[in-house]
């Protein structure tokens, strides 16, 4: 932690200047002072009082980090993080001005530019992690399940275990005339995508949706529905639903009070997977572009000191506190600390599970958006077929890796991080077959990549 004099060199003269304003409405410009123990770069602050969101996941990490080791200060950015009670909540205070930016899911802006749901402008500069999430069932369905997972030499199940296992339970439930029930936590987030994605790489169909219908529950052999990540591990217990996809700790939650078995990880369905982006609207961007380049310093710095070895442990501690996550130290390091326990006892090693720097992890890759684009369309949110170059104009407009590279440069003028941490891109990563089913996704070949799967919408191509 920073001590009390880093902190009071540069807050006092910045207090008296805000006192000074008095009562005027009129925006003042701050200069951050960079201390003496700080390499930072002076900007002209425009907004230097902050307010950003967040769900109470492990991923929010950065933001705590950012705020905690002082990332922020060293900015001159007067940062307040507050927990929301659900996605929507965050998408609506964001686009009201109410919070300044939020950790959210990273199709929530792009859903939001690209006519799902509530349409806004908004940005994204900054990703903030990689893979993170499970699905996790209740102990009965996974006793079910259990018999038709391929076993190794001593008994224990072969990961990934893929949704092949949970088809016979599924017709065991229809038969008894039961819908098969599973919890996701918002229409367009990557747990949405990534179930889906799981059961229909099995030929188990999630359900579409329509212009008419947004239950996406249409011709479903699985009925997904929303549950706030908090209170998934409830709502199983409750019987509510038989199984859930959602980010830490609320699958290792399940491990630890007994009442569910995670199965697999998204890193198994799509290897170092987008998860959560950082988001503020085009209009705050527009009116306080270097507060938007300081955030996005503050957050870079925050990435990487999570992935440098021997932080872990105290990232656990940090977001274990009631302000952030507020989960038990054992059930936060239970993956945040490069393990992952699937059936109780089962603790394999996953250090790849959290990743918040490493492989490019805090650079917005249109690629990465892109994904995002095709499963709406795939699964109906976009409920018309788009030509290819929507695909690219539309991800360019909400994706921003010009702030980020603005910021990047910053940090490594000051020494933060080497000059080999920006990437030579042109957003767009190489095609990839790191999936569960092995198809591959060309983010250049948007509608090939959407008309690749059996169960989906096709599309033509449309000039």
């Amino acid at each position: 932690m920073k001590s009390l004099l880093k902190r009071t060199s540069w807050i006092l003269p910045l207090a008296v200047l805000l006192f000074a304003c008095g009562g005027e409405k009129k925006k003042e410009t701050v200069v951050a002072e960079a201390t003496p123990a700080s390499t930072t770069k002076t900007l002209e602050i425009e907004k230097p009082q902050l307010t950003f969101g967040f769900i109470k996941l492990t991923d929010m990490a950065p933001l705590a980090i950012a705020k905690e080791k002082g990332f922020f200060e060293d900015e001159g950015l007067f940062v307040s993080v507050e927990a929301q009670s659900n996605w929507k909540n965050v998408l609506d205070r964001v686009i009201d001005g109410q919070l300044d930016g939020s950790h959210m899911l990273a199709g929530q802006p792009i859903a939001a530019g690209a006519g799902f749901g509530r349409q806004a402008e908004l940005v994204t500069p900054f990703s903030m992690d990689l893979n993170g999430n499970g699905i996790t069932v209740s102990n009965d369905v996974w006793s079910k399940m259990k018999p038709n997972v391929p076993k190794d030499a001593d008994g224990k199940p072969i990961h990934p275990i893929k949704a092949d296992a949970l088809k016979p339970v599924i017709t065991e439930y229809k038969n008894s005339g039961k819908a098969f029930k599973m919890g996701m936590v918002f229409p367009v987030s990557t747990h949405n995508y990534e179930i889906r994605y799981w059961l229909a790489a099995a030929g188990i169909h999630p359900g579409m949706y329509t212009a008419d219908n947004v239950q996406g529950q249409i011709d479903a052999e699985v009925l997904l529905s929303v549950t706030p990540p908090p209170q998934m591990p409830a709502t199983l217990e409750a019987g509510t639903i038989y199984g859930y996809c959602v980010g830490e700790p609320w699958n290792q939650q399940a491990v630890f009070k007994g009442i569910g078995v995670p199965v697999t990880t998204n890193y198994d369905i799509w290897k170092n997977n987008p998860e959560k982006v950082f988001v503020m609207t085009k209009k705050f961007v527009d009116e306080n572009p270097n507060t938007a380049i300081a955030v996005t310093k503050a957050l870079i710095r925050a990435g990487k000191w999570l992935d440098e070895p021997g932080n872990r442990a105290e990232a656990v501690k940090i977001l274990s506190m009631s302000q952030y996550v507020g989960a038990d130290e054992a059930v936060l390091a239970n993956s945040m600390t490069g393990t992952f326990e699937f059936e109780k006892g089962d603790k394999r090693e996953m250090p790849d599970f959290n990743v918040f720097y490493k492989y490019n992890a805090t650079y917005p890759f249109y690629s990465d958006g892109i994904w995002f684009l095709t499963q709406m369309r795939r699964w109906g949110q976009i409920p018309e077929a788009k030509p290819a170059d929507w695909y690219a104009s539309t991800i360019k407009d909400i994706y921003r890796p010009d702030i980020w590279t603005k910021a990047a440069k910053l940090l490594v003028e000051e020494g933060n991080i080497p000059a080999s941490d920006i990437p030579t891109t042109d957003g767009y990563k190489p095609a990839t077959g790191d999936f569960i089913d092995g198809t591959t996704y060309d983010a250049k070949d948007p509608i090939g990549y959407i008309n690749s799967f059996e169960i989906g919408n096709k599309d033509k191509a449309v000039q």
